[in-house]
């Protein structure tokens, strides 16, 4: 069955629309955070992975991070685990830390590699204990009560923040022509192993890698003003200014403030998009109206 001239012409102006970011983009590292519905929907799984592997085809480095926590939860508490969050933060003993690394470095991670191989890609899952390519402190969480003149230090256990990112590993994959697929844990001096925020890990590796973008996906349609529409084209500064103002606050403030930072770092841009939609990915790259939210370093 062949196209209709009307459905041909749309088919031919999507591909040429595509080719000057095709061009513009070869060579250059993309890192995706996956996180969200799209992890535990089928079809958004299987869209995702197809964006990432036409990326690599034609010519693009994505990198993968990716996070968990439905995950973690379901099996916690299949296993009976108690567990609880301070701000938004899982408190991880080393019980928990057990099922969080067996959750990330192992069934999550090789599910979304084996669905990108799936797709005609070529993917390896690491973890940040790879290589050393992730170390990690221990996140300290400041807790402020009333009557108490200073805050009070709460330990939240195997829960961690960058150090520093060692790229060695991530180079010879990509220069083997993989695609790396990482699990946001991290290893300490003392060989401890932390979970940290997978946005704070993507965020640090694409500053590290000095990446031409930054994707964050989420489950939201990107930054909000206070009248309900979307926020794009943001420089840092204008960035700044609405935190400062309010408008940007809540679940979504450490999201942004962590695309802030790659930007400033010297991403060139940073995207908060919308993962339930499908192919919000190539949509974001491909395409001159984009989706979502963009910052970028321009001043």
């Amino acid at each position: 069955m062949s196209l209709d001239r009307a459905a041909a012409l749309n088919v031919a102006q999507v591909l040429t629309e595509a080719l000057p970011y095709i061009q513009r983009f070869t060579g250059k590292t993309i890192v995706v955070k996956f996180g969200g519905n799209a992890m535990v929907d089928p079809q958004l799984h299987e869209s995702f992975a197809r964006d990432v592997v036409l990326m690599k085809l034609v010519g693009m480095n994505p990198v993968v991070v990716h996070g968990g926590g439905p995950q973690i939860g379901a099996l916690l508490e299949k296993l009976n685990i108690k567990t609880e969050f301070l701000d938004g933060m899982r408190v991880t003993d080393a019980e928990t830390m057990d099922v969080v690394e067996m959750v990330l470095g192992g069934s999550v991670n090789k599910e979304i590699v084996a669905s990108i191989n799936r797709n005609g890609g070529n993917a390896i899952g690491v973890t940040g204990k790879d290589g050393q390519l992730i170390r990690a402190r221990k996140l300290k969480v400041n807790r402020y009560t009333p009557g108490l003149d200073a805050p009070e230090i709460v330990d939240i256990g195997h829960v961690g923040e960058v150090d520093q990112i060692d790229t060695s590993v991530l180079d010879v994959i990509l220069a083997s022509h993989f695609i790396p697929v990482i699990a946001p844990i991290g290893v300490g001096a003392d060989g401890s192993t932390y979970n940290i925020n997978a946005d704070l890990v993507a965020g640090k590796l694409a500053e590290v890698m000095q990446a031409e973008k930054l994707m964050l996906l989420t489950n939201v349609e990107g930054l909000l003003d206070k009248k309900g529409d979307i926020l794009t084209g943001l420089s840092t500064g204008e960035v700044d200014s609405l935190i400062e103002d309010g408008t940007i606050s809540g679940g979504m403030l450490p999201k942004i403030r962590c695309a802030l930072d790659a930007v400033k770092g010297g991403v060139n841009t940073a995207h908060i998009i919308d993962g339930t939609v499908p192919h919000a990915v190539l949509l974001e790259t491909f395409t001159d109206e984009g989706m979502g939210t963009l910052i970028t370093n321009r001043r």
